[in-house]
């Protein structure tokens, strides 16, 4: 029997090309996932999955990879895609879990539960980047996938918006940092915060600048609530958002 012809899909071709092509193989649904937070040092790692819809409905204006949009405009898009996905879904993970299991292992866990917490059950998969195995569909990891898939940038923006909200509020609650300017990654005026106050329970204690200012008598990569704090859940953005792991 032949192999059905290869489809090759130029990057040129436009951010809807890759799911177009996999949708005349057969492949209705297409989900994307993305993850906001990962080079941060600070607050959680966000990462969301999204099916948009087939035909013009699922064709959002101005959607393109997050870190490439002005704030405004990923707002903008946020509400377009959760209005018109046919299903997204968002998984908050901890910076006590990141500490304890590791950044790469939190992020294929939380694409893993992102896609098994879409509404729908996708037909095919695509991620940013790298392969995401356990899923029980066919997928592909794309290089730069925020740029040429629009689920993908889709996902991307859902990550980076919920997560942008999680460290907005976290400022009101530690405002020493700055958190609503840089978001917990590691910027000059972070460092010089760091120095000035050490990490808070918010830190990632499993990174190097923060176990190198980290506060006498506390533990290394232990992100516990610090004595005289009371336990605090990150903003839950919208009813597709949920939580990885137990209290820190």
């Amino acid at each position: 029997m032949l192999a059905p012809p290869r489809t090759v899909v130029h990057r040129a071709a436009g951010l809807w090309a890759l799911e177009r092509a996999l949708q005349r193989r057969g492949f209705d649904r297409v989900a994307g996932a993305d993850e906001a937070g990962r080079g941060a040092c600070a607050g959680p790692l966000v990462v969301a999955a999204v099916v948009l819809p087939q035909g013009r409905r699922g064709e959002i204006e101005e959607l393109n990879d997050s870190k490439l949009l002005t704030p405004a405009a990923r707002d903008r898009i946020y509400d377009e895609v959760v209005a018109r996905a046919e299903a997204w879904y968002v998984v908050v993970i901890p910076p006590g879990d990141i500490d304890r299991r590791g950044l790469h292992v939190c992020n294929l866990a939380g694409m893993r539960r992102a896609f098994a917490g879409l509404a729908v059950r996708p037909d095919y998969v695509l991620t940013d980047g790298f392969r995401v195995d356990g899923l029980g569909v066919p997928g592909l990891a794309v290089w730069k996938g925020d740029q040429v898939a629009a689920c993908v940038a889709a996902a991307s923006v859902v990550a980076k918006v919920t997560r942008d909200r999680i460290m907005r509020e976290l400022h009101t609650t530690y405002p020493q940092y700055g958190f609503d300017e840089h978001k917990g990654y590691s910027t000059p005026d972070h460092t010089a915060a760091l120095a000035a106050h050490g990490p808070c329970a918010e830190h990632r204690f499993s990174y190097a600048n923060v176990a190198a200012v980290e506060r006498p008598g506390r533990r290394r990569g232990n992100v516990g609530v610090a004595p005289g704090e009371a336990a605090r859940v990150p903003a839950q953005v919208g009813d597709n958002v949920a939580m990885e792991g137990g209290p820190r």
